[in-house]
């Protein structure tokens, strides 16, 4: 039987590794031509992470688990360490110290939450501590419910102004994104009284229903870029990894809905 520690742990460092490569190319597309040091560095940790990503689709669900449990004590250094080079970025562009520069200070920020988020859950996975599951149900929508809301703000500035439909529907979606937030934190701090199977099964649901829209608003939007018939300053590959993300987290939100109502999940398949 594949062993599901390997499985979990290929799983998010396939998926994590690939945003963290993508992370470091628009960090540099971001940097201004003078910031070399930089934008080496961000050539340098893209080359690290398509390295781990490469390696990760090289084992199976039947490799041996201490080769695993090694791997994702090396892909954790390298998570360590692109965390600590986004914050350095985002200090100097607090600072003022790269006027011009185009990364968003929340963009930054954002890429470094995902960056600590991918370290946080190797140690997790090889301390063998994952959280309960009405634990995970929480925390896990507190995450990714401010990724989205930031996902949202990001599209609506980079489209064109004059795309004023589209720019409306991001603004709207981020609006919504940051109410559902809210309402997760509200809830987290209502712990452990709030944990109940009715109240966290309506959560999922609410926040799922809210997640395929956007995520196939995002879908749409990356069909259009890439087809050129709307006007942004939004890479293509941004417009694929964000619609990724919000895949990733339909997924955990359908496993969190089925773990709710009692429907028997492959454990291969559980998250938490």
């Amino acid at each position: 039987m594949p062993d599901v520690f390997v499985e979990r742990s290929l799983d998010e460092i396939r998926f994590w590794s690939r945003i963290m490569k993508e992370h470091s190319f628009f960090l540099r597309l971001g940097f201004r031509s003078e910031d070399t040091q930089l934008i080496n560095e961000a050539n340098q940790f893209q080359a690290i992470f398509e390295d781990i990503e490469r390696r990760a689709y090289s084992f199976s669900v039947n490799t041996d688990p201490q080769t695993i449990r090694e791997f994702n004590v090396e892909v954790h250094n390298a998570a360590a360490h692109i965390w600590a080079f986004k914050r350095k970025v985002l200090g100097l562009i607090l600072q003022c110290k790269l006027p011009g520069q185009n990364n968003f200070p929340l963009l930054v920020d954002h890429i470094s939450r995902e960056a600590n988020y991918f370290r946080n859950r190797l140690e997790e996975l090889n301390s063998g501590r994952l959280e309960p599951l009405h634990d995970a149900i929480i925390d896990e929508n507190v995450f990714f419910l401010k990724i989205m809301a930031d996902h949202a703000k990001f599209i609506g500035h980079l489209l064109d102004p004059s795309e004023r439909k589209l720019v409306e529907q991001a603004r709207e979606f981020s609006h919504e994104f940051d109410t559902l937030m809210y309402q997760a934190i509200d809830l987290s701090s209502m712990r452990p009284q709030s944990q109940t199977i009715p109240l966290l099964s309506q959560f999922v649901d609410e926040n799922r229903v809210s997640v395929k829209s956007l995520r196939d608003f995002k879908k749409t939007a990356r069909d259009l870029i890439e087809e050129c018939r709307i006007k942004s300053i939004i890479h293509p590959l941004l417009a694929d990894h964000v619609f990724r993300e919000a895949e990733r987290f339909l997924f955990i939100l359908d496993m969190f809905e089925r773990s709710l109502s009692g429907e028997k999940v492959n454990k291969r398949e559980i998250l938490f």
